[in-house]
């Protein structure tokens, strides 16, 4: 039995080309389940990047709007896509882009948490949402804060209390202050680039 690059020698299959792997657990995970296409073109698109620096740089793949685009996601679609996984913690943004004319312009630089970056385990922050409804939630808050840094031209910030390991989304656009011992409370701030 041959396909185009796999080969078949006894038990052991061989695959001849670059690939990427994902764990079956991430795959049954909520974060997982509730991603949009475009969550998931994103995910596959910074994959073929961490590919072409040969599974190197993790934590340093530049990815501009335009490479986003040209794999097929809709340019409006993008800023709220990459939000999400942001968000979901199947990526981190570890270098903010800034969006402008030619030689001001520079692209966000991802992470990949699933993936090794250099001298470092993976991070796994998907694990953190634990079902299906703080997932839901989760993803449609990230995608409703794009929306809402669109059309007010700020930066937003994302709250997500924990509480009792269950994840609640108060709103796309406030900040919650004050620990108790049931909650406790994270603000994300993530800008958008254009780059």
């Amino acid at each position: 039995m041959a396909d185009k690059g796999i080969a078949r020698k006894g038990r052991k299959t061989e695959i001849g080309g670059q690939f990427s792997w994902r764990l079956v657990e991430m795959q049954e995970s909520p974060a997982w389940r509730v991603l949009s296409q475009s969550g998931h073109r994103v995910l596959d698109r910074l994959e073929i990047e961490l590919g072409h620096h040969g599974g190197n740089d993790n934590g340093k793949l530049p990815t501009t709007f335009d490479q986003f685009e040209d794999y097929g996601i809709h340019r409006h679609a993008i800023a709220p896509a990459v939000r999400e996984v942001v968000a979901l913690g199947f990526v981190e943004i570890t270098q903010q882009g800034r969006a402008g004319n030619a030689e001001w312009r520079r692209p966000n630089f991802f992470r990949l948490t699933y993936r090794h970056a250099e001298k470092t385990q993976p991070t796994d922050d998907w694990r953190k949402i634990d079902t299906m409804e703080a997932a839901e939630m989760i993803a449609r808050a990230a995608r409703a804060a794009s929306e809402k840094q669109k059309s007010s031209g700020g930066k937003r910030q994302l709250s997500v209390r924990i509480v009792h390991h269950k994840q609640e989304i108060l709103s796309a656009d406030s900040t919650t202050t004050g620990v108790s011992a049931d909650s406790t409370t994270t603000s994300i701030s993530r800008g958008e680039s254009h780059g």
